[in-house]
Parts: C-alpha cells; structure tokens; sequence
C-alpha cells in the first residue's frame, strides 16, 4: 500500500524531538534475551571485517562481541549516548526527523542496522531510500523491533496493529523507498511468552544512487 504523507506518519508528542531526547537514557530498552536475538542474527547477517552504520544508534549496538569491522558508525539523537558507545569509531548527532539525508558519500557501508527505534520515523521512506544510497550493493539492512515503545513518540499506526502488522508495515517501508530487494520479514522471538518477542526485516541494498527528493 502506499501510505498518505505526513498525516501518517504522525504522532500524539509533535513537539521538538530533539527535547524529548536530551536526557541520555542509558538503559535498554528489550530485556537480555531478545537482545541476545539481535546479536544473533547481526552475527548471521552483518558482513566481518566490514563498515557499519548503526543508524539511530545509542550508547549500545548489541554487535557481536568477537565480531571484528574495519569501521562501526553510529547517527543518533543523543550526544552523551553515543559518547558511552565504545563500539563506535563515527558518530553524528542528527534527528533524522527534521533531516532525513544522511552526511555519508554513496556505498561508503557494507551494512546498517536499525535496532528498537524505527517506529519513531516520521519520514521513514526517505530515510530509508538514504540507507539504500550509502550501502553498497547486495549489503544488508537489519531493522531489529518489540512491542516496546514510547507510544507518545511513536507513529500512530505504530499504535494500532499488532505484531504481525508491524512486519508487514516495515517491509512496506523498505519496498517503498525503492532501492532494497530480497526483503525478509521474521520472527525471532527467543522465548515466547516468556521474554520480550524480536522481530525483524531484512533486506540487501540495489545499490542505487536514488536522487535525494526535494
């Protein structure tokens, strides 16, 4: 489907996000299994020895302990989050909100991830077609999602569907901005019932230089 823009995309807290996310929270946000998931299928999919762009990134990235890249680089809202981040070697404060472009040259990453955060996206399509332009071809994007969230920060929709609703609507997000294929949508729940569920759409970069819209 192709989804009315903005009124979609909006929230119940349309105040400056960037006041929302002064306060560093240095807490996370799934508990240890379903984070143990993320690092599994980051462990699966993200290429060793490459550069990754942890996009929306915090003071964790749930990266592989042993895993080795030659550069892990991370955009988030919060300045002191990063700083506490010590698998990052490039971070950039930036609300993805307010500017969707990405200040990264064109397939300059072999993978990004987006971990619990993709909710909050007012623009995601564009953020997204971003991602496409600075992966390289065939390089994975990993968008790692529970049924967590600041609900006054999240997109309405967000709100209203289940979990199964949340994969379609990712794996809408990416088809949309027209630059991944191979998209994958999956459970990844470690212990139903019993942990927090994860979730996950994957998809492999085209490759393309999409022209950044007006």
């Amino acid at each position: 489907m192709r989804h009315p823009l903005p009124e979609f995309f909006r929230r119940q807290d349309e105040s400056d996000d960037a006041l929302f996310y002064a306060q560093p929270r240095l807490v996370t946000h799934i508990d240890d299994e379903a984070i143990a998931a993320v690092t599994r299928l980051y462990r699966e999919t993200l290429p060793e020895g490459g550069a990754i762009l942890d996009l929306m990134s915090s003071w964790i990235s749930h990266l592989p302990g042993e895993a080795r890249y030659r550069r892990v680089a991370g955009l988030g809202m919060n300045r002191d989050e990063l700083a506490a981040n010590p698998r990052l070697d490039h971070r950039v404060v930036q609300d993805l909100n307010r500017n969707p472009r990405l200040p990264f040259e064109d397939s300059v990453f072999d993978a990004a991830t987006i971990c619990v955060s993709i909710d909050y996206l007012t623009r995601p399509v564009e953020v997204l077609r971003e991602l496409g332009r600075v992966v390289r071809a065939g390089g994975p994007v990993v968008i790692t999602f529970s049924n967590r969230c600041f609900p006054t920060k999240a997109i309405l929709p967000w709100l209203s569907l289940d979990d199964a609703g949340h994969l379609r609507l990712v794996a809408d997000m990416l088809a949309q901005a027209d630059n991944w294929d191979h998209i994958e949508m999956l459970d990844r729940s470690p212990n139903p019932g019993r942990s927090d569920p994860l979730f996950a759409v994957v998809g492999r970069s085209r490759g393309t230089n999409t022209p950044h819209p007006a």
